[in-house]
């Protein structure tokens, strides 16, 4: 009964890990504290992300069901939109993107300076979009083109008008995330973001291409 203390006894102190080294290897290991598999950001901020994306998706939905009834005046209508533009706006905003994912790394090692520095270029790009979609509005006025010249420019008007305003709703999102400069927030603004990216890369092909 008294070998394994005697045993412990005899073992040298330098066997022994010290407090310090303890304390060392839980540094060099340090636990992340957000559960795996959590969204990041806010729950409701992902309520709001899934329910705009089922909007958009009725919306295209009724607009490819529509394109049925009349696919040569659709293709006609569809001749007068600016494809390069609207290719170079998809660059644009998957570049912003981008720079908002970084933010978000940033975010997490606690580099403010950084993220801001991303976040600022995101924002603008962001401003660049609506640049390019204003110009293609004006054009198509211009040309006499409204909401209500054909079932086409019903649904273009409509489904790209609704995301430039959320493209501004999100640069204002990225610009206070990026004062307050806390990784949750940070998270939140870039998931609204993304949202923002995604619904385009949808509508560009549908709306623009097919």
């Amino acid at each position: 009964m008294t070998s394994r203390p005697n045993a412990l006894r005899s073992l040298p102190a330098s066997s022994l890990p010290t407090r310090d080294e303890k304390t060392k290897s839980h540094e060099e290991h340090p636990r992340s504290d957000k559960p795996s598999g959590q969204l990041p950001g806010e729950l409701l901020m992902w309520v709001l992300i899934f329910s705009e994306i089922a909007v958009f998706g009725a919306g295209l939905l009724a607009f490819l069901a529509t394109r049925l009834t009349d696919p040569q005046g659709f293709a006609e209508a569809q001749s007068h939109l600016h494809r390069t533009g609207a290719a170079a706006n998809t660059l644009v905003l998957v570049t912003s993107g981008w720079l908002a994912a970084l933010a978000t790394r940033a975010a997490e090692a606690g580099q403010t300076r950084r993220l801001r520095l991303l976040l600022t270029p995101a924002v603008l790009l962001g401003a660049v979009f609506l640049v390019l979609k204003a110009t293609e509005y004006a054009d198509l006025f211009a040309q006499g083109i409204g909401t209500e010249t054909h079932a086409f420019y019903t649904f273009s008007f409509l489904l790209t008008g609704f995301h430039a305003a959320h493209v501004l709703a999100g640069m204002v999102l990225l610009t206070l995330v990026g004062w307050l400069a806390t990784p949750k927030a940070v998270e939140t603004g870039a998931a609204f973001w993304h949202m923002v990216d995604l619904v385009w890369v949808l509508l560009f092909p549908v709306v623009y291409l097919l």
